[in-house]
């Protein structure tokens, strides 16, 4: 055992040593340091280009009604922030490697999303602030009276929405993610909760969470009912193409509706979900490809899924 933990000790002593030697800060040499940040500035340059592509959409595969609506995104000051926070945690060698113990541990009895609320760890990027007021066609400064977000994970993607809102309401179904927006001072509203309190929201979140419910059509219609009548609006986030699971202690169940999506390509899919909108009382008044960002670990700097954002606006 002595022999395991010495072995262990001396591979973190070697990382951390090697990690030292290849930061630009230990490179002695004027000529050393200039070829490592060209080498980084070069990488980084690669990077924001290929990063680009997450935003692309070929409208002519939108269908006629979508077509004038889409709103073309691009990677803003707000998204480079949150990349290069998650970058930079991922080279938290010693926290990365708990996180990684921890999360090994608690596994075999814990949903991933229980775990990250439990770390800390894995908070989600669907939209900065301007994004979100791009797509609401708000100002800074514009306030509303009551938002609702569904699923609210850890809050962090709540807290860009709600400097615009007098009141915030989150639901959420992990018990150590409902702790962590109580820290953030929100107020948690049961999963069965929200649909009965007696008055209506002028905004409702519903980000990537379609695809993980057991009745994404029941929701949909759900909240339609409790949306403000003329001024209400949904924000709707899915990830495409759409593969709808649900996360259930560790495993994963088929939902128990289906939403008939149709189509192969984001446009194709894009177009079909529409439809859907449209059965459950919603029309389509401004979408948009976003990419869903999740924090790295000490694998990769930060994981990425494809994103449709939509405004949905009763009908």
């Amino acid at each position: 055992m002595k022999v395991f933990v010495c072995a262990v000790l001396s591979s973190l002593l070697c990382l951390v040593a090697l990690r030292k030697m290849w930061s630009s800060r230990y490179l002695r040499s004027n000529l050393s340091r200039t070829l490592y940040t060209n080498m980084m500035s070069h990488s980084q340059l690669l990077c924001w280009e290929g990063n680009q592509q997450w935003y692309l959409c070929d409208k002519e595969k939108l269908s006629e009604v979508l077509r004038p609506i889409f709103i073309q995104s691009y990677l803003d000051q707000g998204t480079q922030t949150f990349l290069n926070r998650s970058i930079e945690k991922s080279g938290w060698l010693s926290i990365q490697l708990y996180h990684s113990f921890m999360s090994s541990l608690f596994s075999m009895f814990m949903s991933r999303t229980s775990i990250n609320g439990l770390l800390g760890r894995g908070s989600m990027f669907v939209f900065s602030p301007e994004q979100f007021q791009r797509l609401l066609k708000i100002g800074p400064e514009w306030k509303s009276h009551r938002l609702l977000d569904l699923g609210a994970g850890d809050g962090e993607v709540t807290k860009v929405m709600s400097p615009h809102f007098e009141e915030i309401y989150v639901t959420e179904m992990s018990q150590t993610m409902i702790w962590q927006l109580l820290k953030k001072k929100y107020r948690v509203l049961n999963i069965d909760e929200w649909q009965n309190t007696g008055f209506q929201y002028d905004v409702i979140s519903c980000l990537n969470l379609l695809d993980r419910c057991h009745q994404p059509v029941t929701l949909l219609k759900e909240m339609r009912s409790v949306l403000e009548p003329t001024r209400g609006r949904v924000i709707l986030a899915l990830v495409l193409p759409f593969h709808p699971y649900v996360e259930n202690g560790g495993k994963w169940e088929k939902p128990s509706e289906i939403m008939a999506v149709s189509g192969t390509f984001w446009e194709e899919q894009v177009n079909s979900l529409a439809d859907v909108f449209h059965e459950a009382g919603f029309v389509v008044e401004a979408l948009t490809r976003l990419p869903y960002l999740c924090e790295g670990d000490m694998y990769n700097d930060y994981y990425v899924l494809d994103d449709a954002v939509f405004v949905l606006r009763p009908v």
